[in-house]
C-alpha cells in the first residue's frame, strides 16, 4: 500500500467516525446552526463525499400519498426534496432525507404559523440587518433561485443534475455566492439545514423522522413520561426500549 492509499484510508476513517458521532449526539438534532457552516464543521467536506448520491432508487422512496399544503408547483417540492438529499443523504448509517420525509415534513411547517412568522413582529420599519421575508417566502424564493442557478450554469433543471453539479450548486448558497435580493443565501441555507435536521429527529406525529428510522440511528427510545426505573441499569437497557412516538403512547 503506497503511503497515498494510506493517507485516503485515514481520511475516510475519520469522515466516518465524524459522521457517527453526529447522528449518537442528541443534542445536534435541533441545536444551533451559525452561519451555514453546520455541515462543513461535523463531515468535514459534505459536499465532495462519494456516499452522498442521489439515485433513482431514492426518488421512488419518496410517499406520494402524502398531500403537500404549501408547495403547489410539483417542480419546487422536487428541488426542495433533492436538496435536503443532499444534506442529509442515504449511507450505511441509515435512510437519506427523502426516505425520512423531511421535504413533507418542511412542507407542512411552512404550512402552519411558522411559515408565516406567526409569532413574530413583521411590520416596518425593520432594523438594518433584519430579514423582513417569511420563512414561506424564503423558502419558495430559495428552491426556485436553486433551480433558476442550476438552468443557468449547467442549462438543465436541478433535479436532474449530477450529483457533482448539484452539490457545488448548495456550496454556492451556502458560501453566499448567490444574489438572492432581500435574503443573503447562506441565510436561507442555514435555514434549510436547520429545516432538514428537525425533520430528521422530530417527533413521527409532525410528518418526517418516517418510521422512527432517524431516533433508530441515535439509538433514541423516543419521549418518555420517566426513565428513573432504568438509571441504575446502565445505557443497555435503554437501547433495549422499544421506540415510541407522542402518538404511541
Amino acid at each position: 500500500m503506497t503511503d497515498n492509499d494510506k493517507n485516503n484510508n485515514a481520511n475516510e476513517e475519520v469522515k466516518d467516525s465524524s459522521k457517527r458521532k453526529f447522528l449518537k449526539d442528541a443534542s445536534i438534532a435541533t441545536g444551533g446552526v451559525v452561519g451555514g457552516v453546520l455541515l462543513g464543521g461535523y463531515f468535514g467536506n459534505p459536499f465532495k463525499s462519494e456516499t452522498t448520491t442521489t439515485t433513482d432508487e431514492d426518488k421512488e422512496k419518496v410517499d406520494f400519498s402524502e398531500t403537500r399544503q404549501f408547495f403547489k408547483r410539483e417542480e419546487d417540492f422536487e428541488v426542495l426534496s433533492i436538496a435536503t438529499e443532499r444534506i442529509f443523504p442515504k449511507d450505511d448509517n441509515g435512510p437519506g432525507a427523502i426516505a425520512l420525509g423531511v421535504p413533507y415534513f418542511i412542507d407542512k411547517q411552512l404550512a402552519g404559523p411558522w411559515g408565516e412568522n406567526a409569532k413574530m413582529y413583521m411590520k416596518r420599519p425593520f432594523q438594518k440587518d433584519e430579514n423582513p421575508l417569511t420563512n414561506g417566502d424564503m423558502f419558495l424564493q430559495g428552491v426556485r433561485k436553486i433551480n433558476d442557478v442550476s438552468k443557468e450554469q449547467y442549462d438543465g433543471d436541478f433535479v436532474d443534475l449530477d450529483t457533482e453539479q448539484q452539490n457545488d450548486i448548495l456550496e454556492a448558497f451556502e458560501q453566499d455566492e448567490v444574489d438572492m435580493g432581500r435574503v443573503s443565501s447562506a441565510t436561507f441555507f442555514t435555514r434549510l439545514i436547520q429545516s432538514t435536521l428537525e425533520g430528521v429527529y422530530s417527533d413521527p406525529m409532525y410528518g418526517g423522522n418516517k418510521n422512527m428510522q432517524g431516533w433508530a440511528m441515535k439509538q433514541y427510545p423516543g419521549p418518555r413520561m420517566s426513565n428513573i426505573n432504568l438509571v441504575d441499569k446502565g445505557f443497555e437497557a435503554i437501547e433495549e426500549l422499544d421506540i415510541k412516538s407522542l402518538k404511541t403512547h
